[in-house]
């Protein structure tokens, strides 16, 4: 029988700022039969980001470098990696989800958005339901590219040095 996983997520930081626990949150029903691949692109559309970026799923919630779980696209296109990663495109949310389990999911690695992913239950699907589906959401989610010129590079990003 399938089952259907239930996952919190919290925007945790990206390149120019953290942000608290609780600052911007999903939580979402999806398939424990789903992809990695297809749980990244359902938490970037609940946050209504483009899915133009590589990305990775790890344990370490700290620093993913020091992961000993790691699953990210460079393993599906066999590129080098710095971990030992696994296919995020051949790996199943329930290979890799258990309740109360967190992974670090890092989007683009140059803008390097951060999310925490803990799974809240696991359970049995309701009939009719299509999965994914957004089943919360908190807290307004912050521009994934937004214009530095109108806001004031210097609000966002730390001063240059100039030469």
């Amino acid at each position: 029988m399938v089952e259907i996983f239930r996952l919190k997520v919290a925007l945790r930081g990206c390149m120019c700022e953290d942000f608290s626990a609780n600052y911007c949150t999903r939580a979402l029903d999806i398939s424990g039969n789903a992809s990695l691949e297809k749980l990244a692109e359902a938490i970037l559309d609940s946050y209504d980001f483009a899915m133009d970026h590589a990305f990775g799923f790890y344990n370490n919630l700290n620093n993913h470098y020091e992961s000993d779980e790691a699953y990210s696209l460079f393993a599906d296109f066999e590129m080098d990696d710095p971990i030992d990663s696994k296919s995020v495109k051949k790996t199943r949310v329930s290979s890799v989800f258990e309740k109360d389990k967190t992974m670090m999911f890092l989007f683009d690695y140059g803008d390097d958005w951060i999310f925490h992913v803990r799974c809240l239950s696991v359970g049995s699907p309701e009939k009719g339901r299509k999965y994914p589906v957004i089943v919360e959401s908190k807290g307004k989610a912050p521009e994934q590219y937004p214009d530095y010129e109108e806001e004031g590079i210097t609000k966002i990003m730390p001063k240059f040095v100039r030469w």
